[in-house]
């Protein structure tokens, strides 16, 4: 069973969706970057602002720690939504991957990359957790 493409309106309407999502993570990425090139310096690029105790130093670390896991995050995020986009001009955007089968509307409104409908989703992440 050959799933018909969506039509070429809605393929518009989610790639202006991927492409605004895509430009938000952007700008997250560009903000800590920002951040991690500052380091501790002050406005002055005076190393005077760099944590002398003990615990300022575990917190610096700590937030450090959290701004890379967002980065690789969205870092992620950004390769699912090249993904889709590419998708989208190959005219294949919205069918299951797995199945064949279209995914449905409102999965694509909560999550535009998606590739996969809901049930092999599920299955797959199933599939994942036997492995482990």
């Amino acid at each position: 069973m050959t799933t018909m493409p969506l039509p070429e309106k809605r393929l518009e309407k989610y790639k202006e969706i991927l492409l605004k999502e895509k430009e938000e993570i952007q700008k997250v990425i560009n903000n800590i970057n920002d951040i991690q090139k500052r380091g501790a310096k002050d406005g002055n690029g005076d190393l005077s602002a760099y944590s002398q105790h003990q615990a300022d130093l575990g917190s610096d670390t700590d937030e450090s720690e959290r701004r890379v896991y967002l980065l690789e995050k969205e870092l992620k995020n950004i390769k699912l939504i090249n993904a889709a986009l590419k998708r989208i001009y190959d005219k294949s955007y919205g069918i299951c991957e797995i199945c064949g089968n279209l995914i449905p509307a409102n999965r694509l409104k909560i999550i535009p990359y998606a590739k996969y409908c809901i049930k092999c989703k599920e299955e797959e992440e199933l599939r994942k957790k036997r492995r482990k």
